[in-house]
């Protein structure tokens, strides 16, 4: 799933160019393309589905050249995530009715990846025996505010244990609850199912959602398609896979794990958490040169490589400077970076 706009990466990430397309890291490789070499370990070329937007699929194809248009699906309108991964899933389906299939975002950082592909090949053979809905969840190492919670049953002891509840994302009380209950893991927002099962769920508890993306019925895979999904897109409603379906059905899985030190990067603070920084805990990148002096932890993002850029008696600060915003805030007061980034950055 390549669709989102990345706002709280604003302004390195921007409408035209998401967060899923931006070298955020610092090391010549864009989100997409690392969630591609990540798959591409065990996963065959061919056997790749990107969902993103229309005004996204030509970035999709340059970041992605061996990938073909057909296995670009775009969307004509923002639906949330059930639409687009029922798009996927009917499409899927009329190729291989026996298919199982791994949903994942484009944007994650993963950085253990032979426990990643260990555990997807697992996951994938314990969803193509069995007609259930599987998810990760990591287990929490602080008590995040900024992710939903999946609820594992306590009493299963097993690598696969069903799913209780879904948990909407916590305030600072309730996330230190779950960390202390032990059976509290983030919601990774990564799935693991069979076509099949995943279209009963969808027809059980999306059924209008599920009504309008089986209407397009024999036209998938042939010149119709593009005209039917458009239609059956804007006749959706907006509603996530979690809310519209994982929260409802009663076969959910989780698959529990602490070894994949993953991050969904979705701040700035998560960001300078997973880059390099120097002697002084500062991290910058993206400038011909930096000149830090008497300055802490900050986290220095530039994108013209000609730029140089001097700071002194700093500390801990976001500098982002673009080709036409420089914006400058205090990094750990998470709220008040949203706060900036909503009143800049409106339809920007």
């Amino acid at each position: 799933m390549a669709g989102g706009i990345g706002s709280r990466f604003w302004p390195l990430s921007r409408v035209e160019k998401p967060k899923q397309f931006v070298d955020a890291l610092g090391i010549g490789k864009t989100f997409i393309q690392l969630t591609y070499e990540r798959f591409a370990r065990f996963v065959p070329q061919e056997n790749f589905l990107v969902m993103t937007g229309e005004n996204y699929k030509d970035l999709v194809l340059e970041q992605l050249p061996m990938l073909s248009p057909e296995q670009v699906l775009t969307e004509p309108c923002r639906r949330n995530t059930a639409p687009c991964i029922a798009y996927a899933m009917y499409k899927l389906r009329a190729l291989d009715p026996e298919a199982v299939a791994v949903v994942t975002p484009s944007d994650q950082y993963i950085g253990n990846e032979v426990a990643f592909e260990r555990i997807m090949r697992d996951c994938l053979d314990f969803a193509a025996t069995r007609s259930m809905l599987l998810t990760v969840g990591i287990s929490p190492t602080y008590p995040a505010t900024g992710y939903g919670y999946i609820q594992a049953h306590r009493e299963s002891g097993q690598e696969f244990t069903p799913v209780v509840r879904f948990k909407e994302k916590p305030d600072s009380r309730t996330a230190m609850a779950y960390l202390s209950e032990g059976n509290y893991y983030w919601n990774s927002g990564m799935f693991v199912w069979s076509v099949s099962a995943i279209v009963e769920a969808l027809g059980l508890y999306l059924p209008e959602v599920a009504g309008l993306f089986e209407s397009v019925g024999a036209a998938y895979n042939t010149p119709m398609e593009r005209t039917l999904v458009n239609e059956a897109f804007t006749a959706c409603p907006a509603i996530s896979i979690d809310y519209g379906v994982m929260e409802k059905s009663d076969k959910v899985y989780v698959r529990c794990t602490n070894d994949l030190a993953w991050s969904d990067v979705g701040s700035w603070g998560a960001l300078y958490g997973l880059l390099e920084k120097d002697v002084r805990e500062n991290s910058a990148s993206g400038a011909s040169q930096v000149s830090l002096t008497d300055s802490n932890h900050n986290l220095i993002k530039v994108t013209n490589p000609n730029k140089q850029v001097v700071i002194d008696g700093l500390s801990g600060f976001l500098v982002a400077d673009t080709e036409d915003v420089l914006m400058i805030c205090p990094l750990s007061d998470e709220e008040r970076i949203k706060a900036v980034i909503a009143k800049a950055s409106s339809g920007n």
